[in-house]
This record gives structure tokens, sequence and C-alpha cells, in this order.
């Protein structure tokens, strides 16, 4: 196994990438698949943090459009992050890797509540730690607690594994013209408005100048190899003019 570039990483995984083929909940099958790739990931020496979404459970931008109010809406998504990260832990113990779950919204008969110092203390034990419950506020997506998880345990590179293979300028899954970008840089993804991430998550990047990177979950290995510094997706980061 190659060594890992980077010595901290955040990683983010959509809800909708433990769904499989289906169209709601877990796919047991795709669990194993994660857990897989993370052992993998761990023998490259890499201390990891992860963060969940839930769009396989429940959308709160979806709910509150349809009539919802949002911070209800909102505090649902958050909670059905955590029931992905406790499937997550049971995924990665089984794999034999040493896991905590960390809440932003206290639930201590679950998991324990998110304390920066806390996360410290375990990632500098080689445990993986998964980040639930988003920023434990309304209106901020999991994009933006997974950049300001990053910044707030210090990683190298936030890593967004999604169903594609990097940033396209257009939906490669409806567009086969679609064209990808091997590399971007903040104000280009903003400037474009490619839908990678939010704006808030990729200005927030910005300020605080840390690496984007975006790949395709569902190859194997290509979470491991991102982390060794191969070229397996996108890269965003700063230009010499930001």
């Amino acid at each position: 196994m190659m060594k890992a570039k980077y010595k901290r990483i955040l990683l983010k995984l959509s809800g909708e990438s433990l769904m499989g083929k289906g169209d709601f909940g877990i796919c047991q099958d795709t669990l194993g698949f994660v857990g897989d790739e993370i052992k993998k990931l761990v023998a490259t020496g890499a201390q990891i943090g992860v963060v969940i979404g839930a769009g396989n459970i429940f959308r709160g931008v979806s709910m509150a459009s349809k009539g919802m109010n949002r911070v209800a809406a909102d505090n649902m998504g958050m909670l059905a992050t955590v029931m992905n990260a406790l499937a997550l832990e049971a995924a990665f113990n089984k794999q034999g890797i040493e896991t905590r779950v960390m809440s932003s919204i206290a639930m201590p008969q679950v998991c324990e509540s998110y304390s920066r110092q806390r996360a410290e203390h375990h990632l500098n034990r080689s445990r993986v730690v998964i980040f639930g419950a988003g920023s434990g506020n309304p209106y901020f997506t999991t994009d933006t607690a997974a950049v300001l998880r990053g910044l707030e345990i210090g990683a190298e590179v936030v890593m967004k594994a999604t169903r594609v293979d990097g940033v396209y300028d257009r939906d490669p899954l409806k567009d086969p013209q679609a064209v990808k970008f091997d590399a971007l840089s903040y104000s280009e993804t903003l400037q474009r408005r490619l839908k990678v991430m939010d704006s808030t998550a990729i200005s927030l990047a910005m300020d605080n100048d840390i690496k984007i990177m975006v790949f395709n979950l569902h190859i194997k290995n290509s979470i491991a190899d991102a982390v060794c510094g191969q070229n397996v997706g996108t890269i965003i980061q700063g230009d010499s003019n930001e």
C-alpha cells in the first residue's frame, strides 16, 4: 500500500452514496463496499475525519420547498445524518477499524457530542471520526459542515466522494457531452456556478485556503489513490490571484 500524501483528511460522503441502486435508505452491499474502501484508506496512514449527508433519508431543503418550516426541516435532516453516521460506524467496526461518531446535536445515549479537542484526541490515536448532525445549525449544508470540520481539525484537504469522477461543466449523468475539469480555482467554481458544492462551502474553503478534491466513490481504490496523490478527479484550490 502506498503512503498517504496528506497526513489528515476530511472525507465528505453524500447520503445518496449509501443507497446503492435504490432510491431510499441504506444498501448493505454499498455500506460494505465503503467499509472496504475506508480500510484501504486507513492502511495509507492518513488520519481520517468523515462528514456524512442524509439525502438517502431526508432532504431539508426539499421539504422546506413543499411548505415545511425550514428550521424544522433542517433539524430533521441533521438528525438523519446521525443515523447514517451510526451505519458507517457499524460497517467500519466490522472491518476492525476503530471509529467514533461525534454529533453536533447532543445525544449522549447514542454518541459523543462534538468538540474539537475530543476529535483531535481520537484522530491522534488513528481512530476514524465520523461527524454527524452537520454543523448543528439550520440553513447550512453538510458540504459547508465538511469544510468547517476540515478546518477545525486541521485537515490538509477536503475530499468529496460523488457518483462521478470529478467536476463537469454540466451533469455528465444527463449530458454525455459534458466536459470534465482536471483543476479549478475557487473563484472559477463560484463564477461558473458549478454544482459541486454550495457557494457557502466554496467561499469558506477559499477564505481559508483549504484544498478540495472531487472524485468517484464507486471506483475501487479511488479514496486511497486520491489520498496518496494520484490524479483521480478534480482539484479545487486557489490560484495566484486568490
